[in-house]
């Protein structure tokens, strides 16, 4: 499927992997409906690219916690290009506290922003959606086939996702529309500067090499070639596949890899 023409839509557009899926989307000729909190981030990035691209860009003030700023973003999508193609889902945070020590209201954020944000967003998009055939993409995470230490919220978040896009996958077998889930490995991103720590607060730093991680770009191109195809499922980096293939068969062994791992993070939660 040529993505040229198409209309998509994003949330968290304005950094990270969002923004460079709007990059590459515009480079392959879509038409973008941008959602972000970031306004002024987000109408820059969308002038940009149609300058660059010769695309459309609508930019659309979003926070995917709250169920009316979804609505208004995929409404300000039909009023633009009156249709909609694909649905990305990728607004999202993350968390860096051990359970014990975390606020409830921090889990409760994580769910609100990455689960909540993709059945909002998902469930305003989906009659015109389904009436074009389209795609609903969710960017998930290898947190969301295993449990990471210290991301307890972020993990189930992610779980939930997976869940929810599975369940919408077989709803719509017959229907026509493309469901998808992405799940990239570590990238390199704003998500961990942003992460929430245990009252909340944002933590700044990264605890871990992002050198060594793949880029946003990389995960972009990924997610961009899928949806052409109109795959089901893709598990980015061969870290992530080996974690969903030990998390089937040696479950335990995984646990103890996946212990060990995180205990090499800067300033580790586990000693």
């Amino acid at each position: 499927m040529s993505l040229r023409g198409k209309i998509i839509v994003i949330t968290g557009a304005s950094s990270g992997i969002g923004k460079a899926m709007a990059e590459e989307f515009a480079k392959r000729g879509a038409n973008l409906v941008l959602g972000a909190r970031q306004y002024v981030a987000l109408c820059e990035l969308g002038q940009n690219l149609e300058k660059q691209y010769g695309i459309q860009a609508v930019a659309v003030q979003c926070d995917v916690t709250v169920e009316n700023d979804c609505k208004f973003l995929i409404s300000q999508g039909l009023i633009t290009f009156k249709r909609i193609d694909i649905l990305i889902n990728n607004a999202g945070i993350s968390m860096r506290s051990l359970f014990k020590d975390a606020d409830l209201e921090v889990l409760k954020r994580l769910m609100d922003v990455n689960f909540w944000g993709t059945v909002y967003c998902t469930k305003y998009a989906l009659p015109a959606i389904t009436q074009n055939q389209g795609s609903v993409v969710g960017v998930s995470s290898i947190a969301g086939y295993k449990g990471l230490p210290g991301r307890t919220g972020y993990s189930a978040s992610k779980f939930a996702m997976n869940g929810f896009l599975d369940s919408l996958r077989v709803e719509n077998l017959k229907t026509g529309v493309h469901v998808m889930t992405a799940c990239p490995g570590f990238t390199a991103s704003n998500i961990r500067n942003t992460a929430l720590t245990a009252n909340g607060s944002q933590q700044s730093e990264s605890s871990m090499d992002e050198n060594k991680m793949m880029s946003a770009e990389a995960v972009a191109k990924l997610i961009a070639d899928g949806v052409e195809a109109r795959k089901r499922t893709i598990v980015m980096t061969t870290q992530g596949k080996l974690t969903v293939l030990l998390s089937k068969f040696f479950p335990a062994l995984l646990d103890k890899m996946v212990y060990n791992v995180f205990t090499k993070e800067k300033d580790p939660l586990l000693k």
